[in-house]
């Protein structure tokens, strides 16, 4: 059963939400970017419902001035006093929890490391959002993607009967394809000390909890993160998808991943 309930954060209320169900490890998914607890095409509604079907109670808020929760919106990375207060309303609402897992995607990923320690027992990181602006719906994201996501295209093209022809025929930008084939041997630069990659390296390397890495390998938040982040001991699990948020199909190995996490 849902319930919909509130809590306290700074002086604002926060809007939140339990799926109920009996089992004594609970899943907290934190929204990324601007969405609402519901997230994408209600994607984490439908994700927590089949968690709570499966025995494990899911709690999902929005943060400080998002959706029904007042306040102002600071963005992720302002959100900790944001998380601690729904991990604290969570163990209130849901007495018998012993355990909580986190998962979050994108800039929630990266705020549920950069906001550590958080009191959790387990983190589920999807495609953590590197790039240094604060707000991953208006993106900071370079003209070009990364290197990989290049490689990966152009080694497409190349072995594409089709798209040799196309540029034979001249109908291929020449220009353009130069462009992107100089990307191709560039080398990232170092990250600087503050940079956002090497506070998230920093978060990594000193984890206090037990931490999976998903990775939808066609997506350019992911890719930008294999770039970027050193996991270090932290086990990266991949996905052949371009789904940043894992929908359609792709929405049952998360399930199964989170599912996994929970036992």
């Amino acid at each position: 059963m849902r319930h919909q309930l509130t809590f306290a954060c700074e002086g604002a209320t926060l809007a939140a939400t339990l799926d109920e169900a009996p089992g004594t490890t609970g899943l907290l998914i934190v929204s990324g970017g601007n969405e609402i607890r519901s997230g994408a095409h209600r994607g984490m509604a439908m994700l927590a419902q089949r968690i709570a079907d499966a025995g494990h109670p899911v709690f999902r808020f929005d943060r400080r001035g998002i959706g029904d929760s007042e306040g102002e919106n600071g963005g992720y990375t302002s959100s900790a006093p944001d998380i601690a207060a729904a991990i604290a309303a969570f163990r209130r609402a849901a007495p018998q929890l012993t355990r909580i897992i986190a998962f979050g995607n994108c800039d929630a990923a990266s705020a549920l490391l950069l906001h550590q320690p958080l009191a959790l027992d387990g983190l589920i990181l999807a495609n953590p959002w590197t790039y240094e602006n604060d707000d991953s719906e208006e993106t900071d994201e370079p003209a070009l993607p990364p290197a990989a996501a290049i490689r990966a295209r152009y080694l497409s093209r190349l072995t594409d009967p089709k798209s040799l022809l196309r540029l034979l025929k001249g109908e291929i930008d020449v220009k353009k394809l130069a462009r992107g084939l100089s990307a191709l041997g560039r080398r990232a630069a170092p990250a600087a000390p503050n940079s956002l990659p090497a506070r998230l390296n920093t978060a990594l390397a000193a984890l206090l909890c037990p931490a999976t890495i998903l990775l939808a390998t066609g997506d350019r938040t992911a890719q930008a993160f294999v770039e970027n982040c050193n996991p270090g001991a932290v086990p990266v699990e991949r996905l052949d998808s371009s789904s940043h948020s894992f929908a359609g199909d792709d929405g049952e190995w998360l399930f199964q991943k989170l599912l996994a996490a929970l036992k």
